[in-house]
């Protein structure tokens, strides 16, 4: 596949093509997985960009889950994670999951990707994600360089960007391990991220019937960080969600509620976005706007780490939770209620963007994303995100 080659747009029917406009020399796609796929992999992405405007281009992108990426046809590619820089990346990377905001330098080509949600994480990499989080290395190294050349030849054959869905479903589904014994506690706890609400982890440990330290091990293990981490990521996210390229004025009463005043909500933007959340809408987000908007309008959460199971029921839907031996929290130990949430009631839909804030964000330009760090890997506690970036 060449650039030319890629034209943009989605696999789901009904999605109004402006939502994918893009100025000259880009474009950029979402598509859904197949239905084996559908609460293991968050989504396909594919991103062009040409011409000498594409040289140097610099983007910021939101702190997320992992991702698998790849570039065909691309320039040189730096992504700064916090005070790293991961540079002179290779074609095939695995972003780990992130507790701060990136910023990307990149030169124009095509970047490939899907989300590994923290249900597939274990069916797909035998590391903690743990060991990979804030870290972007060579996908060989995570993966094995026989499947990471599969996914290579396969893409670089496709005729045009239609053909990447199918080809990664073909072969994700063909490298699946076996799902993990907590596959339903996982899934649970990835609808209580998503919900609206403060949420202590010994709340959420309750809700799921298992003990603190099960819920620790269960969050660094699939997906990167600890209970508290997940939580607060989460919590910020759809707040500023809520603020990031509205029209007009910043609105602060858009925050989630469970925010106790504005420098609280400060603080979470310093730790997760480096800087205060007026200086990051300020800053070069062109290919993080049309994500945004054509994340929302294809896969229903403008954001991985709101994106939540289809297939795996939230507590309170009359599924409980089944965990491993040794698990379960001590007897007599109830479930807290969901706040805001009736009983026997699903929470709202997380991370979804209005449709007059959707429309009204600017199709602007956009980069290609992969990365790489020689550095040994070491796992990480999680609570405690890199410093900010200086500039």
């Amino acid at each position: 596949m060449k650039t030319i080659d890629v034209r943009g747009g989605t696999n789901l029917g009904g999605v109004q093509p402006e939502i994918f406009a893009m100025p000259p020399g880009m474009a950029i796609r979402y598509d859904k997985p197949c239905a084996a796929l559908t609460d293991l992999i968050t989504g396909y992405h594919v991103y062009r960009s040409s011409g000498p405007e594409s040289l140097g281009q610099v983007d910021r992108f939101l702190p997320g889950t992992a991702n698998v990426r790849f570039t065909i046809d691309a320039g040189p590619v730096s992504v700064s994670i916090g005070r790293r820089t991961f540079a002179d990346l290779p074609p095939a990377t695995l972003y780990g999951p992130t507790g701060t905001a990136l910023k990307a330098i990149t030169n124009g080509g095509i970047m490939i990707g899907f989300g590994v949600s923290a249900l597939a994480w274990s069916r797909l990499f035998r590391r903690s994600a743990g060991d990979y989080c804030n870290k972007i290395v060579p996908l060989g190294e995570a993966m094995g360089p026989i499947a990471t050349g599969r996914f290579m030849d396969a893409l670089r054959l496709a005729a045009c960007d239609d053909e990447v869905a199918p080809t990664l479903d073909a072969i994700l589904c063909d490298l699946l391990g076996p799902p993990p014994a907590e596959a339903a506690l996982i899934g649970q706890l990835s609808h209580m991220i998503g919900r609206d609400g403060s949420h202590d982890v010994a709340t959420v440990a309750a809700e799921l019937g298992i003990t603190g330290h099960a819920l620790r091990r269960i969050s660094v293990r699939h997906f990167g960080f600890t209970p508290k981490m997940l939580l607060r990521r989460a919590r910020f996210l759809r707040s500023f969600l809520r603020l990031f390229r509205t029209p007009g004025t910043v609105d602060y009463s858009l925050i989630d509620p469970s925010y106790f005043d504005m420098s609280h909500f400060l603080r979470d933007a310093d730790t997760f976005l480096g800087m205060t959340p007026r200086r990051f809408m300020a800053s070069s987000t062109p290919f993080l706007d049309a994500s945004v908007r054509a994340r929302a309008a294809v896969l229903g959460a403008a954001t991985q780490v709101l994106h939540v199971p289809s297939t795996i029921a939230p507590i309170g839907s009359g599924t409980p939770a089944q965990g491993p031996q040794g698990d379960a929290a001590p007897r007599g130990t109830q479930p807290a209620p969901v706040s805001g949430a009736p009983a026997g009631s699903s929470p709202l839909p997380p991370g979804m963007i209005e449709a007059a804030t959707i429309a009204a964000m600017a199709s602007t330009s956009m980069p290609t994303m992969a990365a790489q760090e020689a550095t040994p890997l070491g796992l990480s506690d999680g609570d405690t995100p890199p410093a900010p970036d200086p500039d």
